[in-house]
């Protein structure tokens, strides 16, 4: 089949010729980009085009997408997929999400999503730097031997936290890749050892989600998360509400040697060694911005913005000593009570509970002339959603005058777009380094650091 013509199934065959944000990859056909998952860069494979060509919305308009059906020319870097169920030769529809990398051998992984994450520092930031990607490490001894196992040459086996759904016919397992449908599995090679037998054993449960968490202790929790159901009026049919609120239970995570507490069911970093890394790499980069000085001022006012139950807070603490002031912000009034806890050995930390727009925005119309003075000289690390933190945050940090700005991102695009507005607003970006913490996956972290443009002028 030439791949300028159509089947009247809507089968082509197409040239991969680049990849996207998003873990898809780039076709042409008629004029129009084809976004298809399951390929890579340089091959020829066949796809069923799942948007109709007839479509009248924009997004159809524009472009289409459609299922890698087979592999005509395969790449170099095309490997047997590390979840069976998720290769090439199963149907589209039952294939799991959350491994849409798995097909590619890492290095080639990690390359792309460099490729990614430039491309989007170039379209959305304007920024043109050189950027690193590296593996997840764990901490080491003064020795410089790994304290912890490290990552897997296959990019598997890191998993600490896994969820799966239960449909209304009592199927558990992952949803079928960019679908709501539940789909049975063999195995879950992301999945820690662990947390893999922990969900072999699942037999049945109530509509809804089943959270599998494992933490320091290595223990796994199996945590249900029915649907509430409730009725639309009378005759009306039921239908899924939200899902009940997070189990209560408190677990410890520990951090190259330091314990944090953590809700079971709250926020914690998914890669079993994702917080030593990221927490090493922000650290590093504040030792570089200072130079041969003090890695930061414990007599500035620094600030952990979404700061979950204190991580980052804690690397500040460290690195500035048992006088350091540092106030972490998070929305989670849970999060917020642990971190006041976690960060307790700190006379100069405190947790607050608010939104961080909010908050920041108070700060910065309602700070005193001392407060300002502290802040200049103090570092704001900011870890948002996977959103970015937006407009409104940024410019109200940059009014906050800052010495140093430290942005950890888990989305390359929402990243580029907040470094631009950081621009703007006088920080110019001095270094981005990657992370690969979802091996397998298109997921990429990356840290930014920043610096008033004005300092270095």
């Amino acid at each position: 089949m030439d791949a300028s013509t159509e089947s009247a199934d809507g089968i082509v065959d197409l040239e991969i010729t680049d990849v996207a944000h998003g873990g898809v990859f780039v076709a042409r056909h008629e004029g129009r980009v084809v976004f298809v998952p399951d390929a890579i860069p340089g091959e020829r494979v066949r796809v069923r085009l799942t948007d109709p060509a007839t479509g009248t919305d924009a997004d159809t308009r524009r472009f289409w997408r459609g299922e890698a059906l087979e592999v005509l020319d395969a790449s170099p870097d095309r490997r047997a997929h590390v979840w069976r169920q998720a290769d090439i030769d199963v149907p589209p529809e039952q294939r799991p999400g959350g491994a849409d990398f798995g097909h590619i051998a890492l290095d080639a992984q990690r390359a792309l999503k460099l490729r990614v994450l430039r491309d989007a520092l170039q379209r959305f930031g304007r920024i043109d730097l050189p950027v690193e990607i590296a593996e997840a490490f764990p901490p080491r001894d003064d020795a410089g031997v790994p304290l912890e196992e490290e990552e897997s040459a296959d990019g598997t086996g890191w998993r600490t936290r896994v969820s799966l759904h239960v449909d209304e016919e009592g199927r558990i397992g992952p949803y079928a890749a960019r679908s709501h449908r539940v789909i049975e599995v063999e195995d879950h090679p992301l999945a820690t050892a662990a947390i893999e037998r922990a969900a072999a054993e699942l037999r049945t449960g109530a509509v809804g989600r089943i959270d599998l968490v494992q933490p320091a202790d290595g223990r796994v929790r199996v945590l249900p998360r029915p649907e509430e159901r409730r009725t639309r009026g009378r005759g009306r049919p039921r239908r899924p509400a939200s899902p009940a609120p997070r189990p209560s239970e408190l677990i410890v995570e520990t951090v190259a040697g330091r314990d944090f507490r953590v809700d079971v069911g709250g926020f914690w970093q998914v890669h079993r060694l994702a917080a030593a890394s990221l927490t090493a790499v922000v650290a590093d980069a504040l030792r570089s911005l200072s130079g041969d000085g003090a890695a930061i001022d414990p007599d500035a006012w620094h600030l952990d913005l979404y700061g979950g139950v204190g991580l980052f807070a804690a690397t500040l603490g460290d690195l500035g000593g048992s006088s350091t002031r540092v106030t972490s912000v998070e929305s989670d009034p849970r999060a917020t009570e642990h971190a006041g806890e976690n960060l307790a050995e700190w006379v100069g930390a405190r947790a607050e509970t608010a939104r961080v727009d909010r908050w920041v925005a108070r700060l910065s119309a309602e700070a005193s002339a001392a407060e300002r003075e502290r802040l200049s000289r103090g570092v704001v690390l900011l870890d948002p959603p996977r959103s970015g933190a937006g407009r409104q945050v940024v410019e109200g940090i940059a009014s906050l005058a800052p010495a140093s700005v430290v942005y950890v991102a888990c989305d390359p695009v929402a990243l580029a777009r907040d470094l631009a507005t950081f621009r703007d607003a006088g920080y110019e970006t001095t270094g981005v380094r990657a992370l690969d913490l979802f091996p397998n996956s298109h997921h990429v972290e990356a840290v930014a650091t920043l610096t008033p443009i004005t300092a270095r002028g």
